[in-house]
């Protein structure tokens, strides 16, 4: 099989490290939007199941089918929206909601009507939102030196040394350096794991006038905007050109459709864990990189079957480990992504303007700043190109 053949410890490590990053990240608010819907623990960890399930079947699939790096991920400005948006309505009718959000995405993804509108996004904006996305990840290294200088400074140095002269493995040995540290210093908190499957519940939809408007449209709007878009433009970002998007949000939202009674509230394209997965750390060779996507896959399969327990096990790493391992993984793709945004001159200045409001952190109408980047780099875009 091409894929066993493609496969290496560096693309599997990557794979792991989109892993640990996306739940150590957002686990949290995931359980919290959760409990703001009114689900018990095991309706809570059906939740997970739906989740890790459907990532790891998106993930696989989409990355063996085209060839390429498709990493997905639950949407985590959805989440963090339904904590509040969700005040006051039944569970079911909130699973309701999911459903037509994931209808609208299939609905969407597969009319082409998004690629269309994509096609013509230059490829210096897409290359500055990168940078600005993945910017605070870079600086994450650095300021959490300042907690733990003797975990942190040990890796970015065994980074250095292992770029110098195993540039292939290098985030593979940076990452081994740094569990073993923790390990030593007695930061691994692993005395609370135990064994849990997870086990899938179905709630029967509702749906009402109220969960539509006040739940699933804001969701679908805010999971496409701050989370598809920014997921293809990455995917354009690192070459990947060619790859037919449509039908990447169409799946994604298919399947979305078939796990929403079990708790999937929102997939999506990932956007940060996917660039873990699309850089040279990655794999060498570009043509080769879906293997890690497929790795990922596989880990959010593992996430899924037993929940709560791996979340346990990613709680256990110190935060300035998962902090200095991302930002690590990314330098290189950061650094891309810096150089394609100013390549053009006549392009420059709205990629930076992209870039910076990006990089940011402004929000607005409950849509992240990944969005308002794109917006204000093409506003500056037609602006300097109308003719005096």
């Amino acid at each position: 099989m091409r894929a066993l053949r493609d496969l290496s410890l560096s693309a599997v490590t990557a794979g792991f490290v989109a892993v640990l990053v996306g739940f150590t990240s957002s686990a949290a608010i995931v359980f919290s939007a959760a409990q703001a819907s009114g689900a018990n623990q095991a309706e809570i960890a059906s939740w997970m199941w739906a989740l890790g399930m459907g990532m790891g079947a998106t993930c696989i699939g989409l990355s063996l089918r085209y060839k390429v790096p498709v990493v997905t991920a639950w949407s985590t400005p959805g989440a963090a929206m339904l904590i509040t948006a969700v005040a006051g309505l039944p569970l079911a009718e909130i699973i309701g909601a999911f459903v037509v959000s994931a209808a609208l995405t299939a609905l969407l993804g597969f009319s082409g009507w998004l690629e269309r509108i994509l096609g013509r996004l230059p490829t210096s904006l897409a290359s500055g939102m990168l940078a600005g996305v993945l910017l605070r990840f870079g600086l994450n290294v650095f300021t959490s030196m300042e907690q733990r200088f003797w975990l942190v400074g040990a890796m970015f140095l065994s980074w250095l040394l292992a770029r110098r002269w195993s540039p292939r493995y290098a985030v593979v040995i940076t990452l081994g350096i740094g569990v073993a540290i923790a390990a030593v210093q007695g930061e691994l908190h692993l005395e609370r794991l135990s064994l849990a499957l997870a086990t899938p519940i179905w709630i029967t939809p509702k749906f009402s006038l109220a969960a539509i408007i006040g739940v699933a449209v804001p969701l679908f709007v805010v999971t496409m905007a701050s989370q598809n878009v920014p997921g293809i433009a990455i995917l354009r970002a690192h070459g990947y050109k060619e790859t037919p998007v449509s039908p990447l949000i169409g799946w994604t939202g298919l399947t979305n459709l078939l796990l929403a009674p079990f708790g999937a509230f929102a997939l999506s394209l990932a956007a940060i864990t996917a660039a873990i997965c699309m850089g040279h750390d990655a794999h060498e060779d570009p043509r080769k990189r879906y293997t890690a996507a497929v790795a990922a896959g596989v880990f959010y399969l593992i996430t899924g079957v037993f929940g709560a327990t791996v979340a346990a096990l990613f709680a256990a790493f110190p935060q300035q480990l998962v902090l200095a391992i991302a930002g690590i993984a990314l330098f290189t793709t950061i650094g891309n992504g810096l150089a394609a945004a100013v390549h053009d001159p006549q392009e420059r200045e709205p990629a930076l303007i992209t870039f910076l409001v990006t990089a940011s952190g402004v929000s607005a109408f409950q849509i992240g700043s990944v969005f308002w980047g794109m917006i204000a780099g093409l506003l500056a875009l037609a602006v300097l190109r109308v003719r005096k």
